[in-house]
């Protein structure tokens, strides 16, 4: 009886190391990386590809490391912020000099035969950063703001001249983002996001566009020091980003405007930019409630998709589990993103609350942009489905990301009796 009690308790003792982490947390995202190697071999069946294999072995290793991180004191890593910004902004220097070059990009490098993207691993350097960064701060100020804009502007200059757009778009995100949960001024933030979304508007409306701008003068009046000086000179900004914006898009190239707007109307170019599109919209809406059946797609079988096994496979969930089975994904990602949030609001500091917050971002923006390209609502952009996606270099690093997250939970405040 005794030998019992004892094995018990080193049974317990051993799995105390893991006593706070979110198993649920941990469990939706294994649940979506099982799924997807389901999903990458219908879509690669008649390819006799192994993708499928591969991803799930990838999610082993990095499921083990998260495991392993979980169980690390996540504070340690403020000490390490420059080191780590340091190698993140060396490795994607060494992209440029000695990068292999794919699809029109150089954004890999070849390491003992295995192509690794440095910037998918830039993502977890730069929150792990910004947040060291912002939890210094208790009352940031406009120098502060304009400190970690810098900062955080060498990793995504250098990803952004890759080329690697869309992943310079989740840089953004992760960054303002986090610096909204590090209590940045609100108004400085719509500001800094202001310009954008006045290129965009400007060449839809002007009338609203001029609206727009006069709007975002009020904002600066309202947010920004020396009111009477920076309320005229945010409302002049936007205005001259919008006559900007005219004069660069007069300077692209047909096929640039097409990649940018064919989203829109892709029928107009429907053997080019638009392809994808098109493709993709027909497999989801074949579909239909319950879908055709797993292994049974014909867009999905018949290869109609390019790229389907990356940035198209929830195209194939549409088409062979219909919309019961994307809703099934959405509700799962919905889920990982409550626990995320869950997470950051019991985080034991301000530190490990912003870790959780530059994650969510991540995999938030990377959700709503990819499916958006998916059903049309978005340009095509590369950016990956976190976990569905195969992809090495983007699985270990969301894996790394959670880890880290759930040694922010492991170390939550113990409730004792």
């Amino acid at each position: 009886m005794f030998q019992k009690m004892r094995l018990g308790t080193r049974r317990s003792s051993r799995f105390y190391a893991w006593a706070e982490v979110d198993w649920w947390l941990m469990g939706s995202c294994l649940t979506l990386t099982v799924f997807a190697g389901i999903m990458i071999r219908s879509v690669e069946l008649n390819q006799g590809l192994t993708d499928w294999w591969q991803h799930w072995v990838t999610g082993g290793v990095g499921l083990t490391l998260a495991l392993i991180f979980s169980r690390c004191r996540y504070e340690r890593l403020i000490k390490w912020r420059w080191v780590i910004y340091g190698v993140t902004n060396l490795s994607l220097i060494a992209v440029q000099i000695i990068g292999t070059t794919a699809l029109g990009a150089q954004r890999w490098i070849n390491i003992a035969g295995f192509h690794v993207q440095p910037s998918e691993f830039a993502k977890v350097g730069i929150i792990i950063t910004l947040a060291a960064l912002l939890q210094e701060l208790r009352t940031p100020n406009l120098g502060d703001m304009i400190r970690i804009l810098a900062i955080a502007g060498v990793p995504w200059g250098l990803v952004f001249i890759e080329p690697n757009l869309g992943t310079s778009l989740v840089f953004g995100a992760i960054t303002v983002g986090m610096m909204y949960w590090g209590n940045i001024h609100p108004g400085w933030l719509i500001l800094l996001v202001s310009p954008v979304i006045t290129a965009i508007v400007f060449n839809i409306s002007l009338p609203v566009g001029i609206v727009w701008a006069i709007l975002m003068g009020f904002v600066g009046w309202w947010s920004l020091p020396l009111r009477w000086l920076t309320g005229p000179l945010a409302l002049f900004a936007n205005l001259g980003a919008g006559q900007l914006s005219h004069i660069l898009w007069n300077v692209l190239q047909d096929y640039q405007k097409m990649r940018l707007i064919g989203f829109l109307n892709p029928e107009q170019d429907p053997l080019g930019s638009g392809y994808h599109l098109i493709q993709s919209r027909i497999a989801i809406g074949s579909g239909q409630l319950y879908g055709r059946g797993l292994y049974q797609g014909t867009q999905t079988q018949l290869n109609f998709i390019p790229e389907q096994h990356t940035d198209f496979i929830f195209s194939a969930i549409g088409e062979e589990l219909g919309f019961i089975g994307c809703l099934v994904t959405l509700g799962l990602f919905w889920f990982i993103c409550l626990r995320l949030v869950m997470i950051a609001q019991t985080a034991k500091d301000s530190f490990g609350s912003l870790i959780a917050i530059g994650v969510l971002c991540m995999l938030l923006f990377q959700v709503f942009v990819n499916i958006g390209m998916n059903i049309g609502l978005a340009p095509v952009t590369g950016i990956p489905l976190p976990f569905l996606s195969y992809g090495r270099s983007s699985l270990l690093s969301i894996w790394i990301a959670i880890g880290i997250v759930q040694s922010v939970a492991n170390q939550r405040q113990r409730i004792k009796f």
